[in-house]
């Protein structure tokens, strides 16, 4: 028979413990008041930018003017030129009227010309699918391989219009190198046309990074060596000290412990990203990719408080890693926010 003095004792933690857990519930209801639920997060998007949806929906109405006029405001901000590009460059990869009368307007304009490069390397991956190889059909890698060759050709042109100091055209052909699984002779031969002209440029290193990587022209190995180094020679604020972490996060994190996020030289490599994201412009347009995945990491080690400001500072916007590589990124990426969250409003965030 259990002693009455130990049923009340129970009863007593139990009845407190119900207290703590309402009260965590509604201070946690009280500090995210303001982020926004699954169904409000845009998908698309990782950060909102009010130019480039001005320009799409100028582009839905067949005026390609404004796109033509960002990308000449773009100037030598190769980082915020080659973003356009490939907004831009998606949209014509599924309707290309409006490309096709701004190249009879302009037929020598090196705009158009690289958004039509890479307007069909990005149709040749929605030839292809996102599936994997063994789940792709003959069709698909046929039509694939038959839209980059075109896109090869396109690419030689828009070289020969752009600025010599543009790295546009080339960095762009990363993603047509891979796959048409180029020799590694022949990327780094691309690459140095790259770094001789944008030597930080985040895009051009998240491409190479991919080519580098095991499931594609590399290895484990090649894919973290590439993104140390990149790391350890790019300036503070170039955000490329993201790149350990983001190889880590592609080789490892389906198979790696949970507690694999906390181990010292993971820990080192998400403090470096976040001295480097501080240092980055705001209007950097792969400063809020960076912040998902520092959110995802932080969260993953229990640092809660600090996970809780990034995701503050990306809020409704889901189109990043890691939440696109999930069927619904909007769903996964509010549960792991709401642990922080959870964690902030019941005090055992580190």
């Amino acid at each position: 028979m259990i002693p009455l003095t130990v049923t009340v004792l129970t009863l007593c933690f139990w009845l407190r413990s119900k207290r703590r857990a309402k009260r965590a519930e509604k201070r946690a209801a009280e500090i995210g008041a303001d982020l926004l639920p699954p169904e409000r997060q845009n998908k698309d998007r990782a950060f909102p930018d009010p130019e480039a949806e001005a320009v799409l929906a100028a582009l839905s109405r067949n005026d390609w003017q404004p796109a033509a006029q960002a990308l000449a405001a773009a100037g030598t901000d190769w980082e915020r030129r080659s973003y356009l590009v490939g907004v831009i460059a998606a949209r014509a990869a599924e309707e290309d009227a409006w490309l096709h009368a701004w190249q009879a307007a302009r037929p020598d304009d090196p705009d158009a010309a690289v958004v039509h490069a890479d307007a069909k390397v990005s149709l040749a991956w929605k030839i292809r699918g996102g599936a994997w190889a063994k789940d792709t059909s003959a069709e698909q890698f046929a039509g694939f391989l038959r839209v980059l060759r075109e896109a090869r050709e396109d690419f030689a042109r828009a070289e020969s219009l752009a600025r010599p100091d543009d790295p546009t055209p080339y960095l762009l052909q990363i993603p047509l190198y891979m796959g048409l699984s180029a020799p590694h002779e022949a990327l780094l031969g691309l690459w140095a046309q790259v770094t001789a002209r944008a030597p930080y440029h985040y895009e051009a290193h998240w491409y190479a990074l991919q080519y580098w990587s095991a499931k594609w022209c590399g290895s484990h190995d090649l894919a973290r060596n590439f993104a140390a180094q990149a790391a350890a020679t790019a300036p503070q604020g170039s955000l490329l000290t993201m790149f350990p972490l983001v190889s880590w996060y592609e080789h490892n994190d389906d198979e790696a412990p949970e507690e694999a996020y906390g181990w010292p030289e993971m820990r080192g490599m998400t403090e470096a990203a976040l001295a480097d994201v501080a240092m980055a412009r705001p209007d950097h347009p792969r400063v809020a990719e960076v912040r998902h995945l520092l959110a995802y990491c932080l969260a993953k080690q229990g640092r809660h408080e600090v996970a809780l400001e990034q995701f503050r500072l990306v809020d409704g916007y889901v189109g990043a890693l890691p939440w696109r590589y999930y069927n619904d990124p909007a769903a996964i990426y509010c549960v792991v926010r709401g642990v922080s969250l959870t964690a902030v409003a019941a005090g055992t965030a580190k």
